[in-house]
């Protein structure tokens, strides 16, 4: 380690889908954050870690910054907004677009609060052809007080180095916060519910995921190591919703578990045996204690 050894907080913000945590799990070079096209897939504020020689970066992937509708809603966005006030550095993520819309307006609004460097991240330049980039540039760069404007592709990789350097560089000389092959600190059981949640996320339809919760009943690893029983409830809120998850004859409930499963089974390294089951709770987002039950607890983030 250099003696110059440099640690901070850096947070991810920008509208729900425009690709934080695609982003994130690129930069640690792991998945932990779940990803899907769907908006609102991130609901809790993840952490994780990257450490160098030169320092160590934590990671915040906060839900998107949106109009609340439910109870979870508002606790999703009081996530989000409060992580401002707390890291070194903000990511702000956009889209390759010169339409800024009212999304964008709230976001560069919050952003007049703070003295927090922000670099605005325009994401998804694989999408479009190399010349717009700079007309994405000159569009947004009035619209807040940027410390960098970066081009990157979340997806492929491209120019993210850059950004690195660019994140180490504001941040100020710290101590090293976590062991050296930290990669996150949630909880194993944390995030086994949440690929689980990803995984029926990506294969039902539209109507279906906001409404979905996972709640891990039981992890135990077996005698001798190697294999881990996981019983894991998918909660919807209807109960048209629970004929769907399951699936005719049970197809779709297999095909979550099985893809869920591949996914564990890389992070936690070794064997699961997952078992799925599906419960209706009515209106559970809009009940605080439901909320509270499935992993969302808004104590944590009262101000």
């Amino acid at each position: 380690m250099n003696n110059k050894f440099k640690s901070g907080f850096v947070t991810l913000i920008g509208r729900p889908n425009v690709g934080k945590s695609t982003l994130m799990n690129r930069l640690i070079g792991q998945k932990i954050a779940i990803t899907s096209n769907k908006p609102q897939t991130t609901r809790n504020r993840i952490q994780t870690v990257y450490t160098n020689d030169e320092g160590q970066i934590i990671f915040l992937d906060t839900p998107g910054i949106h109009k609340a509708k439910n109870k979870l809603g508002e606790y999703m966005v009081s996530v989000a907004e409060r992580t401002l006030r707390e890291v070194d550095v903000i990511l702000w993520l956009v889209e390759p677009s010169t339409y800024i819309g009212a999304g964008e307006q709230h976001i560069a609004e919050q952003l007049k609060n703070t003295d927090t460097p922000v670099i605005l991240v325009i994401n998804k330049i694989d999408t479009v052809e190399k010349a717009e980039i700079l007309t994405f540039i000159d569009k947004y760069k009035d619209i807040a007080d940027f410390a960098e404007i970066i081009p990157v592709s979340a997806l492929n990789g491209e120019n993210t180095d850059e950004l690195m350097k660019n994140i180490m560089k504001y941040l100020p000389e710290g101590p090293c916060y976590y062991d050296e092959d930290t990669i996150t600190d949630q909880p194993e059981r944390q995030i086994a519910a949440e690929m689980i949640r990803e995984k029926a996320l990506r294969n039902l339809s539209d109507e279906v995921p906001h409404g979905i919760a996972v709640a891990i009943d039981s992890m135990k690893e077996r005698r001798g190591g190697n294999l881990i029983d996981i019983d894991a409830t998918i909660v919807c809120e209807r109960n048209s919703h629970k004929g769907i998850i399951i699936g005719k004859q049970g197809s779709m409930l297999k095909k979550i578990g099985t893809d869920a499963r591949i996914d564990i089974e890389n992070l936690l390294d070794c064997k699961v045996n997952l078992k799925l089951w599906v419960k209706v709770k009515k209106d559970w987002r809009d009940s605080d204690f439901l909320i509270k039950n499935f992993g969302y607890d808004k104590k944590e983030y009262d101000i």
